[in-house]
């Protein structure tokens, strides 16, 4: 009855008409990132953050904090219903978690049934969306209250855990995946520790003695990192994109889709609460399970509505799992989860077992803005397809101007320290050269924001037993996610070394 009661009091707030209009921008905008190749999830949260402290300026800290969150997390599965956009029409994916939706979703497009595979998309994302959004409810506080009996040395060992899944499925090799998990931990540590007092890596700089602004590292590496990659690889060439005629599907194509549907968005949900699993893997693994139960399966790839209907439930079931493990745990699974917890933080905001104690507003508040936007989104998406394919359209010489505009004055707003900008154009030369090199980013953001609370639990834990490691490996959930983080670094390189081929979440 509690949990009855406390949704009805997040959509009381999710009602308030500023809310609505948070998170109306937040998935129209989230929508025009996954239309737009080459942005993501990923750099448009990141770009939004300091929009978000700029306009939610006057309200309250908590007030702030709820509506800021509401707009971001819109993006965030925003981007997922429009991800499929380009992927149908252009046979171009705007994120990663899209690239399986090309291989029947373009088939169809190219046969006139571009219409009926956007629309099977929305329909299949809508699903997934409320799916999750009902077992986010369910599982909310019976996974915080088990949450609340964990110390330092669980906290540590989760974290570890999470740490090492994003790292042993990113990017194409473990290792530089490891290398750049390193580098965000390091990151982590600049600035003066808050237990001894020393200063760490400030090189007597004192704008270094706060630490580096999670901030600038994300818009830097994410969005400026794109900008940089589109000018000096000279990538401008402008998009033609595949004719829309009938529009909505047929009622032997809803029939078809129906059971794919539902299979995607169980499957993805499970594998989205897994940390490091993500949107990309489950829209893969959903693809080959239906490929593998189908009566006629050599029609995949060539324009079957299952192979859209499923992915598309899939990756979208996964971003709502991935949710889970943030909120009630505190452990980002994913970049763009990375990248909202950063956000929480900077509102003074721990995501957690405590957040729906101490922060029932923006807890709740956000689970019903989902269900709002989530209705919002496939609202949006059916009569507006042929706009957003208007938008696939926008000249890059247009696109790139705003982005750097929005990203330089963002984070001035936020930081008003002109070292900040130099360190952001740094930033986004290093996303670049990261990404020509293959060196996955998202590591780096979760090594960022997991790193110091890392090192807390640490010191801790080892307060508690007087140096002594040994409670790390002699309390049961501790041990078994130290275990499971090396399954997870371990497996993947055993593998790779028998020659099998190893789905890569470069997630998204």
């Amino acid at each position: 009855m509690d949990v009855i009661q406390y949704l009805a009091d997040g959509f009381g707030t999710a009602l308030i008409w500023y809310n609505l209009i948070f998170a109306f921008v937040g998935v129209l905008i989230g929508t025009a990132v996954g239309v737009l190749p080459g942005i993501g999830p990923m750099s448009g949260v990141a770009l939004l953050i300091p929009v978000t402290a700029s306009i939610t300026g006057n309200l309250p800290p908590e007030q702030a904090a709820t509506s800021a969150i509401i707009l971001l997390a819109g993006v965030y599965y925003g981007a997922m219903y429009g991800g499929s956009t380009t992927s149908i029409l252009l046979n171009t994916p705007g994120e990663s978690s899209s690239v399986v939706t090309t291989l029947d979703g373009y088939q169809m497009a190219k046969n006139g049934r571009a219409g009926s595979a956007l629309s099977i998309a929305a329909i299949g994302s809508f699903v997934a969306g409320i799916f999750t959004l009902i077992a986010l409810v369910a599982l909310a506080t019976p996974l915080s209250n088990v949450a609340l009996k964990f110390g330092p040395a669980e906290y540590f060992s989760l974290m570890l855990l999470g740490l090492g899944a994003v790292s042993g499925l990113a990017g194409k090799s473990v290792t530089k995946a490891l290398i750049m998990t390193i580098m965000g931990l390091l990151v982590g540590t600049i600035g003066i520790d808050s237990v001894s007092g020393i200063a760490r890596f400030t090189f007597n700089q004192p704008w270094l003695y706060q630490g580096i602004e999670f901030l600038t590292i994300a818009v830097g590496l994410f969005a400026l990192g794109e900008v940089f990659k589109t000018i000096l690889e000279k990538d401008s060439e402008d998009t033609q994109a595949a004719a829309i005629k009938n529009l909505y599907p047929t009622k032997a194509e809803l029939k078809q889709s129906a059971a794919p549907i539902a299979r995607g968005s169980l499957l993805g949900f499970f594998i989205g609460i897994l940390p490091g699993a993500g949107a990309t893997l489950a829209s893969f693994f959903s693809y080959l399970f239906e490929k593998k139960i189908s009566k006629n399966p050599e029609k995949f790839g060539k324009g079957a509505i299952e192979g859209v209907a499923a992915p598309e439930s899939a990756n979208n079931a996964a971003s709502g799992g991935a949710m889970i493990p943030l909120l009630t745990l505190g452990i980002p699974g994913s970049g763009t989860t990375a990248i909202l917890m950063g956000a929480f933080m900077m509102y003074n905001v721990q995501p957690g077992p405590l957040l729906f104690d101490n922060h029932p507003e923006v807890a709740w508040g956000l689970i019903a803005s989902m269900f709002v936007g989530n209705v919002m989104l496939l609202v949006l998406n059916l009569p507006l397809v042929r706009v957003f394919a208007k938008i696939i359209q926008t000249p890059k010489k247009y696109l790139i101007p705003i982005i750097i505009a929005i990203s330089i004055f963002g984070v001035y707003a936020v930081q008003v320290s002109v070292n900040d900008l130099l360190l952001l154009i740094f930033c986004g030369l290093v996303g670049y050269f990261l990404g020509k090199n293959d060196y996955p980013i998202a590591p780096l953001v979760l090594g960022v924001v997991l790193g110091p609370m890392l090192e807390n639990n640490l010191r801790r834990a080892l307060t508690i037993s007087n140096g002594d490691f040994t409670p790390f490996f002699t309390r049961p959930l501790s041990l078994v996610f130290l275990l499971m983080t090396v399954l997870w670094l371990i497996i993947p390189v055993l593998m790779k070394l028998k020659g099998k081929t190893v789905v890569i979440n470069e997630e998204a």
